[in-house]
């Protein structure tokens, strides 16, 4: 009864958000280590085009694709891995010549082979070398947005903010003008932003290119780490976000949502309802989300939007009014 009073009072006409989508996981799969890199098509695998024409088909138009720094780079301050590179060119081809936006992805945590960024081991200049590589293959195509890094945590923010800052002026001294996302500190979280010292560094991001927006992460569970098939509450996920969409709106800032996600259950569905709605209502600040996660080897992952024996997960219905009617 409660549920069923709850989506009476949020219908509203919600329309598509401009940029919705699901971040295509598989190349960060696996462990790596110096000359222990995994095996392609074994240990770790890079999304399809046949995956991405099949969402652009439900109306996603963006794709957040994740990938490991050493994979592509297996050295610092050296050239990308041939290979590599190819996958990663594949798929951002594919996502991009279907009309989509491709958000690149180092998942890695801000580290490099487990030390952090900023560490003597991987000076920041490190990291600026990264980005001012991936800007001059990728800097030509404005379909191409550049996410900085996914989830820095446990490191002090003010050696985030150096790091982001350096990538920022590598990726506009290379010539690229893209759309650049910055995420915080303490895995980037949105319920936690204004109560961390998020809120005091990243409002120090400095970009020459002035065309950036702040990427956060919120989950709906009892610790906002997305690993409980739970949802604490039907308007968890507004409120996890009201305080953080305030404190861009205050700067005139954008924001993107580059991973959320529920369970298929009605709680989730609801839930999930309600913190889109916010986004939509929110316009001004933010931009869009990204689904966790779809891909090929995500198998029976309690959030995975992958299609499964040829039909729709549940969880893609709960999305269908905020995506733009699909190609397919």
């Amino acid at each position: 009864m409660l549920l069923s009073v709850l989506v009476c009072a949020l219908w509203e006409a919600a329309g598509p958000i401009p940029y919705a989508g699901v971040n295509l996981a598989g190349a960060e799969f696996g462990q790596v280590a110096p000359r222990r890199l995994g095996t392609f098509g074994r240990d770790y695998t890079y999304p399809t085009a046949q995956e991405v024409a099949h969402f652009v088909s439900r109306g996603m138009n963006l794709f957040r694709i994740p990938f490991r720094w050493e994979r592509l780079q297996p050295q610092l301050n050296r050239p990308f891995d041939r290979e590599e590179s190819a996958r990663l060119q594949a798929i951002v081809r594919a996502a991009t010549s279907a009309g989509a936006v491709a958000v690149l992805d180092p998942h890695n945590y801000a580290r490099y082979y487990g030390k952090t960024i900023g560490d003597p081991e991987v000076p920041v200049s490190a990291f600026a070398d990264l980005w001012r590589r991936l800007a001059r293959e990728f800097g030509s195509n404005p379909k191409v947005w550049f996410g900085l890094m996914n989830e820095p945590h446990d490191m002090p923010t003010e050696s985030w903010l150096r790091a982001a800052n350096a990538a920022l002026e590598a990726i506009r001294s290379a010539g690229a003008k893209n759309l650049v996302l910055v995420p915080g500190n303490h895995w980037s979280g949105a319920h936690s932003w204004t109560t961390s010292d998020n809120a005091r560094w990243m409002a120090q991001v400095r970009d020459p290119g002035r065309n950036f927006a702040y990427e956060v992460h919120q989950y709906l569970d009892r610790d906002s780490s997305g690993t409980h098939a739970e949802v604490v509450s039907p308007t968890v996920g507004a409120e996890r976000l009201a305080a953080f969409t305030e404190w861009c709106r205050k700067r005139g800032a954008k924001a993107f949502l580059g991973e959320t996600a529920v369970p298929a259950t009605e709680e989730g569905r609801v839930a999930i309802r309600n913190l889109l709605l916010h986004l939509r209502q929110n316009a001004d600040v933010w931009l869009g989300f990204a689904w966790w996660a779809a891909g090929p080897w995500w198998g029976d992952y309690m959030f995975s939007l992958e299609p499964k024996d040829g039909r729709d997960r549940p969880q893609m219905e709960y999305l269908r009014e905020f995506l733009r009617p699909g190609k397919g």
